[in-house]
């Protein structure tokens, strides 16, 4: 059994995806990088396959018909052989200096008798182009560090301050024990990705490292923007199944419970938003449905988020209250430094 299995998930990636993976090779022979070629239609397949051969044991090519970052993501967990998994994106990468200092730990876990660690979190950086400073998302002071522990010794998080896909090593077997199966043909899955295994993590283990590269900045990228407000539909989606694949109800810690609702609260926030934005009356009457259905699938869940200071803001009335919103938005761009 590997110690790592990474899942490059690639969509007409042939730019970019050879230093993703280059990045991921100090690994060495404990880990395996599996690179989904997800039907690409330029030479993504071809260098999967030249990966594999330069990289024997190491490099899997795997090659699938077009099904969506979450079809490439799923494709990767069912062939990953590894004790633990992550999801590096093909036009990010893997910090030099901290990859090592995780894999570390990871054999720690590994060799550690007990309950095991079932998610390990690091930093990530916001790697943005043209921007001189890059935000750093780290959790210092709301996770213990250097330990394994427990939800309930966990802090208070900050807006803003979430565990994305970025962050994330689960263990492998508790995705495949939660059951977790990403829709196919839709982005922003990455927030299933981390939300609904959540709800099973027993013990967590925090590393103050830098360890993953987000890129942002290209006009076709999903995160864009104007991009986001074309694909709103599947932004919607991925909003409702959260809503229905996790009972929040039901989950008995209440600082997981607490950080579960925290994150639906800001995707919600971020659906609204792009259709205040959108600014068409089909925009806006989807923003109506969208909390018309919270209200009628989850009451105690539309109760807390629509008189929270998020949902206030995203439903003050007309054109004026519409501007509030948005202007709300513009001052969390620049503080949290996301598109």
């Amino acid at each position: 059994m590997k110690l790592l299995s990474i899942a490059v998930p690639c969509y007409n990636s042939q730019d970019y995806m050879r230093h993703c993976v280059e990045t991921l090779l100090p690994g060495g022979d404990e880990v395996e990088i599996l690179v989904v070629d997800d039907g690409s239609k330029d030479g993504t397949a071809t260098i999967a396959d030249e990966l594999e051969a330069q990289h024997p044991g190491v490099v899997r090519a795997i090659h699938q018909e077009n099904g969506g970052h979450g079809a490439a993501v799923m494709a990767g967990l069912k062939n990953a052989t590894g004790l633990y998994f992550k999801v590096v994106d093909s036009d990010d990468w893997l910090d030099e200096e901290a990859y090592p200092k995780v894999l570390d730990a990871l054999r720690g876990f590994a060799a550690a008798e007990g309950e095991p660690v079932d998610l390990l979190v690091c930093n990530y950086i916001y790697d943005k182009v043209g921007a001189k400073h890059k935000k750093v998302m780290e959790y210092r002071g709301v996770l213990p560090e250097g330990r394994p522990f427990h939800w309930n010794e966990a802090g208070h998080f900050r807006k803003g301050q979430y565990i994305l896909m970025h962050s994330v090593i689960y263990r492998t077997q508790l995705l495949r024990d939660c059951k977790l199966d990403l829709p196919r043909h839709t982005f922003y899955v990455d927030n299933l990705y981390v939300y609904v295994p959540m709800r099973w993590v027993r013990t967590l283990y925090y590393l103050d490292l830098d360890l993953y590269h987000y890129y942002i900045g290209r006009e076709d990228q999903s995160v864009n923007e104007a991009v986001m407000i074309r694909r709103i539909d599947q932004q919607l989606r991925v909003n409702k199944l959260m809503l229905e694949q996790v009972d929040l109800q039901a989950v008995k810690e209440p600082r997981l419970r607490k950080y579960l609702f925290n994150y639906l609260e800001i995707i919600t926030t971020v659906s609204s938003i792009l259709l205040i934005r959108g600014g068409e009356k089909e925009h806006l009457e989807k923003k109506r449905q969208l909390w018309q259905y919270i209200r009628t699938a989850n009451p105690w869940a539309y109760k807390k988020l629509r008189w929270g200071l998020f949902g206030i803001v995203m439903n003050l009335p007309g054109a004026p209250g519409r501007a509030i919103a948005v202007a709300a938005y513009k001052i969390s761009q620049k503080v949290v430094g996301f598109n």
